[in-house]
């Protein structure tokens, strides 16, 4: 899963990236260069398989992974101007995290939450707005699919009236045929305010949660600097200096929350004495397209899954008494594959 940390100069993007991966992105243009975002990869935590792993004793335990990418502005883009390098890269992306700037910055100049969101989600508006209008043309000279032509149109007409592609309600076969054009305002997304410590705790601006509300994308608010300093800590610290700025939970636990949401992803699990293993997958996979996701092979010669729940996994601590007590289910290809599914593909090729 690519999900990029995105927005203005100034913001506090790095901050935020730092206190998600726990790596230390060097800032500003002299240490990075813009075509190359800092990457970070967040494992993400799962009592079930460490539950499983006590039952299995495997030599690996692989968790889920959730890849960040931190894009940094090329030097003296305007403050409220979006580089087209970065849209391009965007592009690539499954889903994206907005940080707002929530504070007075080293100017003085207070916050205007809203007008920066507005300013950004219009930025990625015209830059889908391209892209549709050179596709139009060229199916005007093609002569392309009728089909295709009408759902260009409609997307035209959405982003003409500043609304994102992600609003328009695309059936999943239109959801398919515009996948190729990675449009940037179809993406999820996600709105990070990065507030001062003094403005954790106090809501959300109601001008920030209307603009959010009019966009559909979701909000939450994050103090980057509690959160670069909490990660700094020892494990063991990390609770008693929470509980002390008063922070529920860290933001690593909170923003894997919102990605698997953002994504619809669901895990289910595979077990054994070489690995117990979390796999990612889309809400509303079925068997055989998750089996793919382990190996093509499999997905070829899919012949059944073999399913048992965690809990019931957990619960009688062996597959054969799981199966004795009659909670391991045959499923076949079409079976919408479940969050805690632990499944044995079957296949042959």
């Amino acid at each position: 899963m690519k999900v990029g940390l995105v927005g203005f100069p100034g913001v506090g993007k790095t901050t935020i990236f730092k206190a998600l991966t726990g790596l230390d992105a060097a800032s500003g243009a002299a240490a990075r260069r813009p075509d190359r975002p800092a990457l970070g990869v967040i494992k993400v935590p799962d009592r079930r398989l460490d539950a499983l792993a006590e039952i299995y004793r495997p030599r690996k335990v692989t968790p889920a992974e959730i890849c960040f990418l931190d894009y940094l502005a090329p030097p003296h883009t305007s403050r409220l101007s979006l580089d087209a390098g970065i849209v391009t890269q965007m592009r690539e992306l499954e889903a994206f995290a907005l940080v707002i700037r929530g504070f007075t910055d080293a100017l003085g100049e207070p916050p205007n939450s809203a007008l920066e969101l507005r300013a950004f989600l219009d930025e990625l508006l015209l830059a889908d707005l391209g892209v549709v209008e050179k596709r139009l043309e060229r199916l005007r000279k093609e002569k392309g699919s009728d089909q295709e032509r009408a759902l260009i149109e409609r997307c035209r007409e959405a982003l003409d009236e500043g609304r994102s592609l992600r609003q328009i309600g695309l059936r999943p076969d239109e959801d398919r045929l515009l996948s190729a054009f990675a449009f940037v305002s179809l993406k999820p997304a996600l709105i990070v305010l990065n507030v001062a410590d003094t403005e954790l705790k106090a809501p959300l601006p109601a001008e920030l949660l209307e603009a959010a509300d009019v966009a559909g994308v979701p909000a939450m608010a994050v103090c980057g600097q509690i959160e670069m300093e909490v990660g700094e800590l020892l494990p063991e610290e990390q609770g008693a200096y929470l509980r002390e700025v008063g922070v529920a939970e860290p933001a690593r636990a909170r923003f894997i929350q919102a990605s698997y949401a953002l994504l619809s992803l669901v895990s289910f699990l595979t077990v054994g004495p070489d690995e117990v293993r979390a796999w990612p997958i889309r809400s509303g996979t079925p068997a055989v397209k998750a089996a793919g996701k382990i190996h093509s092979d499999i997905e070829r010669g899919f012949i059944r899954a073999e399913v048992i729940r965690v809990e019931d996994l957990l619960k009688h601590r062996t597959e054969a008494k799981c199966r004795e007590v009659g909670v391991q289910r045959v499923e076949g290809r079409d079976y919408i594959v479940q969050d805690g599914d632990v499944i044995h593909f079957r296949f042959a090729v």
